[in-house]
């Protein structure tokens, strides 16, 4: 049997939804995106959701409406996609990476404090896996500094913080539609923000920084007029073929977060006596999206010393997996191993201790809407006798 990391699933009535946009002719940002952002705040409870063509350009598009500038700094945690770092980069500002809680593998809040400076403007807390950052704290300690919360919400879909969905709770949050993640439109991503003034400066800056939208100026009394341009703006808008895609999949979007859940926790009960793997953490308040199924590998012993032992251990193991037809991923990376922030800030992987440990010694096992009972068991039984 083959189970990979990830897989795409879609019903037949979603991979049809695609031809409503192609036989209107209506292709981009028009009805079908706007549906699709309305079920989107429907589901998240978010006052406003804006499309875009990816979660990168959405943590773009909001730390540059929030007026993030060259020579600003951000702060960023250390394990993470590396997208995360890129768009701080991207706007010539500079990455301030903080360590993370090895226990959820979300950025550490007791670090915080010895990273601001005069420069610092934003943090952007990542909701890493599914398992939502602890916001509450975050905020207030951005609130005193005054700092601006965008919240990195990729692998959030249905991540709730103390019941409050996650993308919701700082100034804008940002969603990525990648098939690796619930909801897929291929590449897309979506915006969230309870702001007013920050929501029609987005929406304008997805769009060439126009005044208006064109679906709007098509609704309008004077369609053949063009709008004015008060930003200079960009080119980040969904199509009407990826917003069909995704409103379709939004119609069991309870029923696909309750289906991850189900698999995680079938994991958890499979797991729970293998003393050399750490499953996702459970915490009061925090309700798990399961993104993904990130453990660690023989958490009870990293020591720095131990890493590279380990490490190799896991890779071996990982190997075994992968001959098994069993396909596995470190969790993510550590940003600040990878070369182009390590060669840029001079960093070390031990600077950041715990996102070293998570790099090396991570694993994520599949899970994904769609796997089978016998996919699943077949994963349960090679990891429960492995010889570790």
């Amino acid at each position: 049997m083959n189970v990979p990391i990830a897989r795409t699933s879609l019903l037949e009535s979603e991979i049809q939804s695609v031809m409503e946009p192609l036989r209107s002719g209506w292709l981009v940002q028009g009805p079908k995106v706007r549906e699709f952002e309305e079920k989107w705040s429907n589901f998240t409870g978010a006052k406003h959701s804006i499309a875009v063509t990816s979660c990168t350009t959405g943590l773009h598009l909001s730390l540059a409406a929030l007026g993030v500038q060259p020579g600003n700094e951000v702060i960023v945690p250390a394990f993470t996609w590396i997208s995360t770092a890129n768009v701080v980069e991207h706007l010539g500002a500079n990455v301030v990476f903080c360590d993370i809680d090895l226990d959820t593998f979300n950025i550490d809040i007791n670090k915080l404090a010895s990273l601001v400076t005069s420069k610092t403007k934003a943090i952007l807390p990542v909701h890493l896996f599914g398992m939502a950052a602890d916001v509450a704290p975050i905020n207030a300690f951005a609130q005193a500094h005054k700092l601006w919360v965008v919240e990195d919400a990729a692998c959030g879909f249905g991540s709730r913080y103390h019941g409050q969905h996650v993308g919701t709770l700082g100034h804008a949050g940002a969603f990525s539609f990648h098939p690796r993640k619930a909801i897929t439109t291929g590449e897309g991503g979506m915006i969230t923000t309870q702001d007013d003034d920050l929501a029609a400066k987005l929406r304008r800056l997805r769009d060439h920084g126009a005044a208006m939208s064109d679906l709007q100026r098509h609704l309008g009394a004077r369609p053949y007029l063009l709008a004015d341009h008060p930003e200079a703006g960009y080119n980040q808008r969904m199509t009407d073929l990826q917003a069909a895609l995704g409103s379709a999949q939004m119609d069991r979007a309870t029923s696909i977060v309750q289906e991850r859940k189900r698999l995680a926790n079938r994991y958890d009960e499979a797991f729970e006596k293998l003393s050399w793997l750490r499953t996702p953490v459970h915490l009061n308040g925090f309700e798990h999206g399961y993104q993904s199924y990130p453990c660690m590998f023989q958490p009870k012993s990293i020591a720095q010393i131990d890493i590279a032992r380990i490490n190799e251990k896991r890779n071996s193991w990982m190997d075994q997996l992968q001959q098994a037809g069993i396909s596995t991923r470190p969790a993510t990376h550590a940003v600040h191993m990878l070369t182009f922030y390590q060669e840029k800030y001079k960093l070390k992987p031990e600077d950041f201790p715990n996102a070293y440990r998570a790099n090396d010694c991570s694993i994520s096992l599949p899970l994904f809407h769609g796997m089978t009972v016998a996919e699943q068991d077949y994963v349960i039984e090679r990891v429960v006798e492995s010889a570790i």
